[in-house]
């Protein structure tokens, strides 16, 4: 989705989607003639939807399930603003990051629902699915990393397993954050993930939920390739 800043008056903002540059021109005309400003002084640019996967319910707070909802929620505390109720069945909030509009999501369907909400935000706000970053726990990384890619199957996770099904496509990005302990047996995984955090694991995650919340902005700012690039590392 595209959006025009009136960059001189950054509360009136123009919205439509474009399927041709040949648009661009009539765009910046219609402005012109009914603002006065010239095109040189417009923004163009994209909006981006970032997506914790959670369950929702007070019983599921502090779980490894839910790591996802706590990196989006630092984002959101990080710029001062609240999660309010969002299109179809989710949490949201709206920041601006360098001019950039970023919508963040919690959807409240479970874990194993969450394309519904993933979708609803998508036709809302017009937003392509490679302007989609989902963040999420990732039973098959260490402890103290994270895993960024462009596109790919869901790995066992069914938060990412559902979003794929609901888009018919691997197509959007994904920010992964490793929770298996060494002494973790993966057959047993379902107990494990939905189990809180100890307090030594605890300390891992306040130190990577900042490294998350830098690497989630880089996407919205400079694409994936250039996250990954930065942010594919462990914690140490």
């Amino acid at each position: 989705m595209y959006f025009l800043i009136l960059t001189s008056e950054m509360d009136c903002c123009y919205r439509y989607c474009s399927s041709s540059p040949y648009i661009l021109p009539v765009v910046f005309k219609l402005l012109y003639l009914k603002t006065g400003i010239n095109s040189p002084d417009l923004l163009l640019f994209t909006m981006k939807l970032l997506v914790g996967l959670g369950n929702p319910e007070s019983q599921y707070v502090g779980t490894r399930h839910n790591i996802g909802f706590c990196a989006v929620e630092k984002i959101a505390e990080s710029f001062g603003v609240k999660f309010g109720k969002g299109k179809g069945k989710s949490l949201a909030a709206k920041i601006t990051h360098r001019r950039e509009q970023i919508i963040i999501i919690k959807p409240m369907t479970y874990m194993n629902l969450s394309g519904h909400a993933v979708v609803a935000a998508m036709n809302f706000y017009k937003i392509e699915s490679s302007e989609i970053l989902v963040i999420c726990d990732d039973l098959n990384l260490p402890s103290g990393s994270i895993r960024l890619r462009a596109k790919g199957s869901a790995g066992g996770q069914n938060g990412l397993k559902h979003i794929i099904e609901s888009l018919g496509s691997e197509e959007f990005a994904r920010l992964r954050i490793g929770i298996r302990l060494e002494e973790q047996p993966l057959n047993s995984f379902s107990s494990f993930v939905l189990g809180k955090f100890s307090e030594q694991e605890k300390a891992v995650m306040d130190k990577i939920l900042p490294i998350c919340h830098d690497a989630a902005l880089d996407f919205a700012i400079n694409g994936i390739e250039h996250a990954m690039n930065n942010y594919n590392k462990a914690v140490t």
